[in-house]
């Protein structure tokens, strides 16, 4: 899963959801130095990971994609799923996304001493443009879809998919949407276990 789904599934637990939000930016073990529940929140995101990759729905969507895109289609679904979580808020929140969004950025001011530094290179960047509330519309992916291709040095063709989500969508957003329901569940059971350690 991309940004989004990662900070939605930390279940508003401040200090989980700083570790499942850059984990990615943290190699192997190198986190024995964070705070306890941030430790907590980068083993959450790697199990959602994993749940996520294994999953035959998210495989599905991932399938379409894999003759044009190869290895980076798992990548592409993921910002695909965090475009359909953005556009359907309402249905998983109460708060809505604008706020939801504004409140992330400010727990990442308030923490940025223990951000990664890749996470304090990335943090202006995304605030700037507001990249979680545009994941809501077809522009936001577009252009996050962009990025990814020039930092893959225009190797991975990535800017291309938006089109494979137009063509597609409604077969996307029921994968989603089914998927989504069985992960929430899986990263509550998770979330438990963690926080009871």
């Amino acid at each position: 899963m991309n940004f989004l789904a990662h900070i939605y599934l930390s279940f508003d637990e401040p200090q989980i959801t700083l570790g499942n939000f850059f984990a990615d930016h943290i190699r192997a073990n190198k986190y024995k130095h964070l705070p306890d529940k941030v430790q907590k929140g980068i083993l959450l995101h790697r199990q959602i990971d994993t749940f996520t990759d294994a999953h035959p729905i998210a495989r599905q969507s991932s399938k379409r994609l894999h003759k044009n895109y190869s290895h980076y289609s798992q990548i592409i679904v993921d910002i695909f799923y965090d475009h359909f979580l953005a556009k359907n808020w309402k249905t998983y929140s109460e708060v809505p996304l604008n706020t939801y969004v504004e409140a992330f950025y400010d727990l990442l001011e308030d923490n940025y001493e223990i951000l990664p530094l890749s996470t304090q290179r990335m943090m202006p960047y995304m605030i700037t443009d507001n990249w979680l509330y545009n994941y809501a519309n077809l522009k936001g992916i577009s252009r996050v879809l962009d990025g990814m291709n020039r930092r893959t040095k225009n190797k991975s063709k990535m800017n291309f998919a938006i089109l494979d989500l137009e063509e597609h969508y409604s077969d996307f957003e029921n994968e989603f949407t089914a998927f989504f329901e069985e992960l929430i569940t899986f990263s509550k059971q998770k979330f438990n276990s963690l926080c009871k350690d």
